[in-house]
């Protein structure tokens, strides 16, 4: 029996030269490796209050929609600087190479509200960290972390669960 891990195909030297990519499009093409995968980032949450979904840019939005549409509640996306309409609030967290800024409608989750974070992947965990504080900053509460794929040699986990998060992923893969 395939795991979610199997769908998912890497593709070497992309970007660049010495990055192994996971790329995830495979898994969301294939109906059974996407309802497989929906199915297992939602397990640990089954009966836990949800009251949004948020997912992160871009490859987010693919998976957070799915379970917003399977738990029956509201999503909520969370963009690169400039891409929302509305008036937002931001973020900035520290790539490898610089800065980024992410940014989400500041009426998007109201106090209170209990919010899932969805991703396709955590590798150094700058941008749910970024993600994580403009939900906290808007009130509502990170119940839990939930990505596809897990690069633990890059920290990401270490750095989320350090901030009191719960986090699941569904597979994890060796190094960058």
């Amino acid at each position: 029996m395939k795991t979610v891990k199997d769908y998912i195909r890497t593709i070497v030297d992309f970007p660049h030269e010495g990055i192994l990519f996971r790329d995830v499009t495979t898994l969301f093409a294939d109906p059974r490796g996407f309802r497989m995968c929906v199915d297992q980032l939602l397990a640990p949450y089954a009966g836990m209050r949800i009251d949004k979904v948020v997912g992160l840019e871009a490859r987010g939005f693919i998976i957070g929609g799915a379970v917003a549409h399977q738990l029956s509640t509201g999503f909520v996306p969370i963009r690169k600087k400039g891409k929302l309409p509305g008036q937002t609030i931001a973020q900035a967290y520290t790539l490898e190479y610089g800065e980024a800024v992410v940014e989400v409608h500041d009426d998007a989750m109201q106090p209170g509200e209990k919010v899932l974070l969805v991703d396709d992947l955590l590798a150094t965990g700058g941008t749910a960290e970024a993600g994580i504080k403009l939900i906290e900053r808007l009130g509502a509460q990170v119940i839990g972390c939930a990505f596809v794929v897990d690069l633990p040699d890059l920290g990401g986990r270490k750095k989320l669960e350090a901030m009191g998060m719960d986090v699941h992923a569904l597979c994890a893969f060796e190094g960058l």
